[in-house]
């Protein structure tokens, strides 16, 4: 059984919804599929969930080629960074701090491994997920630049809707009731 199978099997009744949106953005995307798949591994990673990294990354091996396995945690993990950073200078009064340079190491957006197109597509959905609207902008503009519709950034963001969904569910079920 496919992980996302596994995630669709374990989703409660009242989390239909989420069984019906998993299985549709993971087979009727019109994202090429490196990018639907960075796309679910990156927000996989970004939930935090151990049941649905472990599912969706399994999937995700299966479609990527290794340097792009690789460039989607890095966007994860990179961007798990950024958006702290970001959203806070966003949020604090003093706009002052947003003025300052960030002095964090960032090179693998510049050289992430894989198409640039792909990679920001990636940090986006992580940057939904961890909710930084200064990353999101930024990384939209970018992806637009790049000749990306908006209509493929949606998905990617359906793709961040969905999967964080998933994984909040499945968390709350694992306290609720035990296995």
């Amino acid at each position: 059984m496919s992980g996302v199978e596994t995630l669709k099997s374990a989703l409660p009744a009242y989390a239909k919804d989420l069984k019906l949106n998993l299985g549709s953005v993971t087979s009727t995307s019109q994202l090429s599929e490196q990018q639907l798949w960075g796309s679910v591994l990156a927000a996989a990673l970004a939930t935090r969930s151990p049941q649905v990294i472990a599912a969706l990354s399994e999937d995700a091996a299966d479609r990527l080629s290794a340097e792009a396995f690789q460039a989607a945690k890095a966007a994860a993990a990179i961007m798990a960074m950024n958006n702290v950073y970001y959203r806070a200078t966003h949020l604090l009064e003093d706009e002052t701090y947003s003025t300052l340079p960030a002095k964090l190491r960032m090179s693998v957006i510049g050289n992430p491994g894989v198409d640039k197109a792909d990679f920001e597509l990636w940090c986006l959905v992580v940057s939904a997920i961890n909710g930084c609207g200064r990353c999101l902008d930024s990384h939209e503009k970018t992806l637009r630049e790049q000749g990306l519709s908006r209509e493929l950034v949606q998905e990617g963001l359906r793709v961040a809707a969905v999967v964080n969904g998933v994984a909040a569910t499945l968390d709350a079920e694992g306290v609720l009731s035990p296995a």
